[in-house]
Order: C-alpha cells, then sequence, then structure tokens
C-alpha cells in the first residue's frame, strides 16, 4: 500500500473475477465507512459506446478484454477527483451495449473507491490506487452469480451467457485477470463473507478519515 498524501484523497481498488463478490464488498465498505465519505466508481460505467455497430456485432464484441474499456477517461477523473474537481460519470445500458446520453455528477470525497474486474491489469491506473483489494472466489460460484445477475438483470438469455462465458469470459479471466492478483495488497477470499479481513479494511480506512 501507498503511503497516504492527505492532500488527495486516498484511493482503493477492489478487483476480483466475474461474479466474485467484488461488488458486496464494496458495498460492505460503504457502509462500514459511510456513504458520505466515498466516491464509488465502476469500471464497468466506462464501457466504450457501441451504438454505431448493428445489434448482431455489439452482441459478437468481446467484453472482457481491457479494450473494451474507456481506462484513459476513468484515469483522467480520478486525476481530477485528486485535485478537487467533481466529474460526470458515464451511465452505460448493458441491455443495448450503449452509454446513455446522461451522466452522474460527482462530488470529490475523502476516499475513492473504485471496482472492477482488469482494474490490476491496467499499469497506468494501477498505480493510483493507495489500497489494492482482490475478491477471491471459486470459478463455479462466480459463474453461478453472473448467470444469475446476467438473466435477472441485463436480460440475456441463458444460452448467450454460457457461450459468452466458453467464448471470452473464462479465456480473458486467465489472460488478464488472475495473474493481475499478484498486484494486490490484500487478497480476500470469500469477498464480504469474510468478517476478519473487512473489519481490518474498514479499520484502516477509519485511520484515514481520521487524519483528514
Amino acid at each position: 500500500m501507498a503511503e497516504t498524501d492527505q492532500s488527495k484523497p486516498f484511493i482503493i481498488g477492489v478487483a476480483g473475477g466475474t461474479g466474485s463478490g467484488k461488488t458486496t464488498v464494496s458495498r460492505q465498505i460503504q457502509q462500514m465507512i459511510g456513504k458520505e465519505h466515498i466516491v464509488y466508481l465502476q469500471h464497468d460505467s466506462y464501457y466504450r459506446d457501441r451504438s454505431h455497430l448493428s445489434t448482431e456485432e455489439r452482441t459478437q464484441r468481446n467484453y472482457d478484454h481491457p479494450d473494451s474499456l474507456d481506462t484513459d477517461l476513468l484515469v483522467e477523473q480520478l486525476r481530477q477527483l485528486c485535485v478537487g474537481q467533481p466529474i460526470r460519470v458515464p451511465i452505460y445500458n448493458f441491455a443495448t451495449h450503449t452509454r446513455m446520453a446522461e451522466t452522474e455528477y460527482m462530488e470529490p470525497a475523502h476516499i475513492v473507491l473504485v471496482e472492477g474486474i482488469l482494474i490490476f491489469s491496467e499499469p497506468t491506473l494501477r498505480e493510483l490506487f493507495d489500497m489494492r483489494i482482490f475478491v477471491d472466489t471459486d470459478a463455479d460460484l462466480r459463474f453461478i452469480r453472473r448467470m444469475l445477475r446476467d438473466m435477472n438483470e441485463r436480460g440475456r438469455s441463458l444460452d448467450s451467457i454460457v457461450s459468452q462465458y466458453q467464448a471470452t469470459v473464462r479465456p480473458m479471466h486467465m489472460e488478464f485477470v488472475e495473474p493481475s492478483k499478484r498486484y494486490a495488497d490484500i487478497i480476500v477470499p470469500e469477498g464480504g463473507q469474510n468478517r476478519v479481513a473487512m473489519e481490518m479494511i474498514a479499520s484502516r480506512l477509519s485511520a484515514i478519515l481520521a487524519q483528514a
């Protein structure tokens, strides 16, 4: 973990494979520390707009490769937060693979929490994190969680979920996500179920806030 610089926000990265429990860990951190102290950013918000492609072409894209995300924009906005400037975060429509016209306005805060599958595989982004957390969960459980999420929240069919998992999700996990675990300061088995790890993280962040 990097040394604390009280002149800038403390930036946390929460990574892990699809369905690993990153969002659960991120939400628990917010609850334990207080949402009013945290800017919460999801790398998924920064997927590149595919509105110029046909519906069929959009569904055939590889959304699990780092190139599918506009990481440069995320890095730029993190740097804006670091100098006390507000940002406008993109809003992505997963059903249509397009960005919405609207954006979400966010003010700076003492802590910035960034969640995403690929955030540790990008060197420029990775170097901005003061704390790197990797949520480590068994592959079968991750697949079940992804399947339920994509069916219930994103309107995907079971066939399309399985096809995408075999074609891109698993290969990209092995190529990019799993190797990025070595950059983690903290590895959390079982995600939000790991109370000891969550309490240690909360204690560290509470100390950061006390110094702010």
